[in-house]
């Protein structure tokens, strides 16, 4: 038998997903092997035989998306798999080419890799990364909450431990944050999470994430991750659009599929956008996605002590995926100096050593902020000693994670955050009330009802 040999490009996440759920255990395919991009030190490692199952018993090697076209050529390839996000139409079509030229077929995967859930799945994706996920989903599990609803968030996967040991993640408390080795993105996904009380589930074997997440839920409330589809097949499927960055809901994979696919598009920062760019996304949501329920959202900015920013020289420390993998130049730091009246921003830059200053190489769309990288302990210290160099008066933490928990500043800091508020009708509050109310009317006609 031929069997088909398949190269799948991923970042440690969807790619894995896509395996596990598709070609693990068919004999039909052989994976030669993952390719790696976006995030730092994957390349280069196995997907374990653990994980990879009876066909692979030495496990399937990670390499460099650097070098595609030569593993096509050297490994046979007969076709690639797209498996990762964010990216610009233009960017998945240089890889398609890329692939053909050397000789390989080019796809995806998407629905046929989301699994079916004995739960009600509500599923928060978004069309860009730092579109304002996080907090619709905080904002979606309190309103589940109301109802009288167990939820439990389920978050897109973050594999960049152990792969075998992190097959089940279960995060509860800072405890279960603080003893399990994770990375300052990783944490940042959970802890607000955690904070309000709710459980979190990640991991790499989705299929078995699941299954123990809906012992413990009412409903499970899909968090996805940059611009990515459910990997669960979703009773409400909410698209997070960003007013901020008008048009994007149409030119990148796939959170063009989200918008398109959504039951609900929810436009966040309304509030701080111009007038014509939120109703450029309504018309587009109107042309592409004419089914679905649009909601203008704002997203406000929080600070736990403003008297540390009010006239005050401030170093902005913002979410790292939002700047890198989202392209923002800036984040909710910035939006909280202007908001409170910070007398200077502190330009990073010259205090940034080791990785933090390749970032700003790689990234320099990058305005006057920090971003927060820390995917491996060296990458951590790097970020605390670029932050302790700082000449500044304060420092405006705006992470979703408390990075005071993990580096020691010298400096007074105030945590800011995004919340999520409904603007107008139609509120996203009544949406999720409509579910809520037909799910529990679904669950009387089965004699299922709490």
């Amino acid at each position: 038998m031929n069997r088909e040999r398949i190269l799948i490009l991923g970042a440690a996440g969807r790619d894995f997903h896509d395996f596990n759920v598709f070609f693990k255990g068919r004999i039909e395919y052989e994976v030669v092997a993952f390719t790696a991009a976006q995030i730092p030190d994957i390349a280069c490692r196995l997907y374990p035989p653990k994980l990879s199952g009876d066909l692979y018993p030495k496990g399937i090697p990670i390499w460099p998306e650097e070098e595609l076209e030569s593993i096509i050529r050297e490994h046979f390839i007969d076709r690639c798999i797209l498996a990762y996000s964010d990216l610009s139409h233009q960017a998945v079509m240089e890889l398609a080419s890329r692939a053909m030229a050397a000789g390989a077929d080019f796809g995806f995967m998407g629905l046929c890799t989301m699994i079916e859930s004995t739960r009600p799945v509500v599923a928060v994706c978004a069309v860009r990364t730092g579109a304002g996920k996080s907090q619709t989903t905080r904002y979606v599990v309190e309103q589940l909450k109301a109802a009288g609803l167990r939820s439990v968030v389920v978050r897109h996967p973050m594999p960049y431990g152990d792969l075998a040991k992190g097959a089940v993640q279960r995060f509860a408390s800072y405890a279960d944050l603080d003893s399990s080795d994770l990375t300052i993105e990783e944490r940042e996904e959970y802890e607000a999470h955690i904070k309000r009380g709710t459980v979190v589930y990640a991991g790499v074997d989705y299929e078995a994430v699941l299954r123990q997440a809906e012992k413990e839920a009412d409903v499970i409330v899909w968090d996805g991750g940059n611009n990515d589809l459910p990997f669960f097949k979703p009773d409400l499927w909410i698209a997070v659009a960003d007013a901020l960055r008008p048009g994007h809901e149409l030119t990148y994979y796939p959170g063009a599929v989200n918008f398109r696919a959504a039951d609900v598009i929810v436009i966040n920062k309304a509030n701080s956008a111009p007038e014509d760019a939120v109703r450029s996304i309504e018309a587009n949501a109107a042309r592409q996605n004419p089914k679905a329920s649009v909601i203008r959202a704002a997203s406000q900015v929080v600070s736990e002590d403003p008297e540390l920013i009010r006239g005050k020289r401030v170093l902005i420390i913002e979410d790292g995926p939002t700047l890198t993998h989202g392209g923002m130049p800036f984040g909710a730091g910035k939006v909280a100096a202007d908001t409170y009246g910070a007398g200077q921003v502190v330009d990073p830059r010259p205090y940034a050593v080791g990785s933090i200053a390749e970032v700003f190489s790689k990234y320099p769309h990058i305005e006057n902020v920090l971003p927060a990288m820390g995917y491996y302990p060296e990458q951590i210290k790097e970020l605390q000693e670029t932050v302790n160099r700082a000449d500044c008066d304060s420092i405006i933490v705006a992470t979703p994670v408390d990075l005071r928990r993990i580096i020691k500043m010298d400096k007074p800091s105030t945590a800011v955050r995004y919340e999520l508020a409904d603007m107008e009708w139609p509120l996203l509050r009544v949406k999720i009330g409509e579910f809520v109310s037909d799910l529990k009317k679904r669950l009387a006609e089965k004699g299922l009802e709490k």
